[in-house]
């Protein structure tokens, strides 16, 4: 494991849940996903979210703090249930069916959170949690901290609105797109750009963010920072799902940045995770570092 003397931790923030897949249920959501990667990288991580008062969200919680999570944050509802997500799966893809309401859409503010999260170097969130007015609101306030703000777009129709999207990218010092995500979004703000690049730089310049990451599956991933391009191509693995792939490139990205990397390793580092990953079933495989590493040589 990567590891520093007085981590300060990054605190992930949303959807806690199980993923009802055909052969059994499995700990999901992205910011579950995104938090353990991070651990196992040896950024220290705080979970903030909510689950049911009920045996699937008691055993959520054991298996959280049983991976070293914090859990100072992750609430527990007494009227709606832990989250579940029926997972679909088309070989090696999945499309999901999210329900609701589950308890993460009434995540509560928490007053004693707000020293933890500005001292806090990342504070990371998506769009789904914010489907609810009541833990979009609490997201809100959160987001007013001094922390390095993540935005892991993670688009799933129909919970999403432009002037959210939009509110949601002002606040963002980092955000992830996949391709499909990146068109989309330059769409909904009046972008017609057809090149990447140029689709980068309109959402840069139309929010003010400083670091767009684009993931492409196979053939890579890009990091805009600033005015500078990175780029690390993909490579063929055998893939076993993709569950929490996009979720470990992302730790692996904040993990590099976090340890002050150079931006070409950042995403390197970030592809190479995003594969390994892949080649495991879940989005929260157990695995080594050394494990990841020893991929990582071999894959370039």
């Amino acid at each position: 494991m990567d590891t520093q003397t007085n981590i300060l931790p990054a605190i992930c923030f949303g959807e806690v849940l199980w993923d009802m897949l055909p052969e059994g249920a499995q700990p999901g959501g992205a910011p579950l996903n995104v938090a353990y990667h991070l651990n196992r990288r040896g950024v220290k991580t705080n979970i903030f979210s909510k689950v049911g008062n009920d045996l699937q969200g008691h055993q959520l919680i054991s298996l959280i703090k049983s991976w070293g999570l914090g859990t100072d944050f992750l609430q527990v509802d007494t009227k709606y249930p832990t989250s579940q997500v029926l997972a679909k799966m088309n070989g090696t893809e999945v499309s999901y069916e999210i329900v609701s309401p589950v308890a993460w859409d009434f995540i509560e503010r928490i007053d004693a959170a707000k020293p933890l999260i500005d001292s806090s170097t990342y504070f990371i969130y998506g769009s789904l949690a914010s489907r609810s007015e009541f833990t979009r609101k609490t997201l809100f306030d959160l987001l007013e901290n001094e922390c390095i703000k993540v935005f892991d777009i993670n688009l799933r129709p129909p919970f999403i609105s432009g002037d959210l999207l939009g509110a949601l990218l002002t606040m963002a010092d980092i955000v992830k797109f996949n391709q499909a995500e990146l068109e989309m979004v330059q769409s909904v703000f009046g972008g017609s750009f057809s090149n990447e690049v140029s689709q980068v730089r309109f959402i840069q310049d139309k929010f003010n963010v400083p670091e767009i990451v684009v993931t492409k599956g196979e053939f890579g991933a890009s990091y805009y920072k600033n005015q500078a391009i990175y780029h690390a191509w993909g490579s063929e693995v055998k893939v076993q799902d993709t569950i929490g792939s996009g979720d470990s490139f992302l730790a692996a990205f904040i993990a590099g940045h976090f340890f002050n990397k150079e931006p070409w390793q950042i995403i390197k580092d970030a592809v190479a995770m995003g594969a390994f990953i892949a080649t495991k079933k879940g989005g929260c495989p157990d695995y080594q570092i050394q494990e990841y590493r020893e991929f990582n040589q071999k894959m370039f």
